[in-house]
């Protein structure tokens, strides 16, 4: 039977929620040359493989996490996902912003969250970890016991490996860049040539390309 790794990164490679183009690398936001692209927010269109991302994240809070209370989502990309995965588990939702908003009641969390309620954190893709942890630390000021974060997808970057550890949080995704490349070369989505190149991008993202 394949795994769970294997089959949602064939389903994001599928509906291109992840482009792979080592020959033509995209630019993020942040200057990086990069030869991936992941966009999870398409995943949404599509009913079948959203049912399935969302149950096999709600399986895993279920397993690892049974006494978790509230669910929250990570915004943006993490708020629909988020939601999804909360209603399967009859549990309440809330989501945190990047930063609290300059209008109104100022907040930085919209929905319901006593304190001392324990939580599982929703994420849609894990890069540097940074924005993932501030919304963790933005839950923790808020009073929540933040029992572990759950996401779709990983870069599996050095750093953010250390940031969670270094943070106390356990996480957990559902597929990563690792199976992301071993799955697109078993679909010939890549050649043999590009393998390497994908690899080294991972140890040295901020330098690749350059």
């Amino acid at each position: 039977m394949e795994s769970i790794e294997k089959a949602v990164a064939k389903s994001l490679l599928d509906i291109k929620a992840v482009m792979l183009r080592p020959e033509n690398p995209f630019t993020w936001a942040s200057g990086w040359k990069s030869p991936i692209y992941c966009d999870n927010r398409r995943v949404l269109s599509y009913p079948a493989i959203r049912e399935n991302i969302c149950r096999w994240m709600a399986d895993i809070i279920n397993e690892k996490y049974p006494d978790v209370e509230v669910i929250a989502g990570v915004a943006t990309g993490a708020i629909a996902h988020g939601y999804l995965v909360a209603h399967m588990l009859g549990k309440p939702f809330c989501y945190v912003r990047p930063k609290p908003k300059d209008h109104g009641t100022g907040s930085q969390i919209e929905g319901i969250l006593e304190p001392g309620s324990k939580v599982v954190i929703v994420e849609d893709l894990i890069s540097t970890g940074m924005s993932s942890l501030a919304a963790k630390n933005a839950l923790v000021t808020a009073g929540a016991d933040i029992m572990g974060m759950v996401a779709i997808f990983s870069y599996n970057f050095n750093n953010a490996r250390k940031a969670f550890e270094d943070a106390n949080v356990e996480l957990t995704t559902l597929s990563n860049y690792d199976a992301l490349i071993e799955a697109a070369h078993e679909i010939g989505y890549v050649q043999e040539s590009d393998i390497e190149v994908l690899k080294q991008w991972r140890f040295s993202p901020s330098t690749w390309g350059k």
